[in-house]
Formats: structure tokens, C-alpha cells, sequence
């Protein structure tokens, strides 16, 4: 069995990682301009900010990528992305209303959540009906 090149997921999955490692950089500068040594995890509340959307993102990171690339494989490939571009941007958004003052950081957690959970569905749907 052959796959076809995936070249839209592909580049989904790519700037779903790039955000990830965006976040790491985040709280690499932050341990910089506040002196939080490694391995500490706790320092000034913008530095705490920036470890908790770097903790989230992959917790969020887990669940995306499987799901994403299910529901491409076994859903419909143009709708997954479609959605797995809305998870990057809620991705984005959590990030920098997070990093301003955590009360910004539910629309962007909302709109990345929405489309995991849209993502799962679809996968699971797509599993059931092949076992069908």
C-alpha cells in the first residue's frame, strides 16, 4: 500500500510543532530576563506564564497530533486540516493573551480544544467505520 503525499497535513503538523517549540524559546527568554536558573520552575509571574503555556501546549500536543492525523487518514484529510489549522491558531492566541495576563487565554484555549475534540470524533468515527 502506497500512501499518497500528504503535503497539507504535513505542513499543519509543521507549524503545530514550530508553535511548540515558539513556546520553548518563550520560557528560554524569559529564564534570561528574570534569572530563573534551570532546573527551578518557579520565579516572577511572567516567567511562571511562560512555563505554563509551554506545559500546555504539549499537554494540548498529546492529544492533537494523533487525533489530527486519524481523522486525515481515516476521516476526510481537507477538513482535519482545516481544523488543525484552527487548533495552531488557538494555539497562538492562548499564547499571547496567556502571556499578557492569564484571564486572555480562554478564547485562544477554546478554539484549540474545540478542534481536538472535533478531531477525535473524527477519528473515532473513522475507526468505527473501517471496523464496520
Amino acid at each position: 500500500m502506497t500512501i499518497a503525499p500528504l503535503p497539507l497535513p504535513g505542513l499543519i503538523t509543521l507549524l503545530a510543532v514550530i508553535t511548540f517549540q515558539a513556546t520553548a524559546l518563550q520560557v528560554g527568554r524569559a529564564r534570561q530576563r528574570d534569572g530563573v536558573k534551570p532546573p527551578l520552575m518557579t520565579g516572577p509571574p511572567a516567567f511562571e506564564r511562560a512555563v505554563r503555556v509551554q506545559q500546555n501546549t504539549l499537554e494540548q500536543l498529546v492529544v492533537f497530533l494523533p487525533a489530527f492525523w486519524l481523522a486525515v487518514l481515516l476521516s476526510n484529510a481537507t477538513a482535519a486540516s482545516v481544523l488543525g489549522a484552527f487548533w495552531v491558531l488557538g494555539r497562538v492566541l492562548y499564547a499571547v493573551g496567556y502571556l499578557r495576563a492569564p484571564e486572555q487565554r480562554a478564547p485562544g484555549f477554546a478554539i484549540s480544544f474545540l478542534a481536538s475534540t472535533v478531531l477525535l470524533v473524527m477519528a473515532l468515527v473513522g475507526c468505527l467505520m473501517r471496523l464496520l
